[in-house]
């Protein structure tokens, strides 16, 4: 059976080792020791915080849900 492919990119949380901006909003801070979201970025990584993360997956979802949408209709 072959392998289902996915839309999401690589992505965890993990704990920053050194204290650096976030990548959406360089005002947002990320300190030594707190989570972040780590999303690859070809071989690199970017990180953001916690607030910007949320963000970024509630507006993630919408679009998966507007795109699962369009394939029911297509599928009717």
């Amino acid at each position: 059976m072959a392998r289902v492919r996915s839309l999401i990119t690589a992505a965890r949380i993990d704990e920053a080792g050194n204290s650096h901006n976030c990548q959406r909003m360089a005002a947002h801070r990320v300190v030594k020791g707190q989570k972040r979201l780590k999303v690859r970025n070809g071989r690199s990584y970017d990180h953001y915080c916690i607030d910007c993360a949320k963000l970024i997956v509630a507006h993630d979802l919408e679009k998966l849900r507007l795109l699962a949408a369009g394939l029911d209709a297509a599928h009717s």
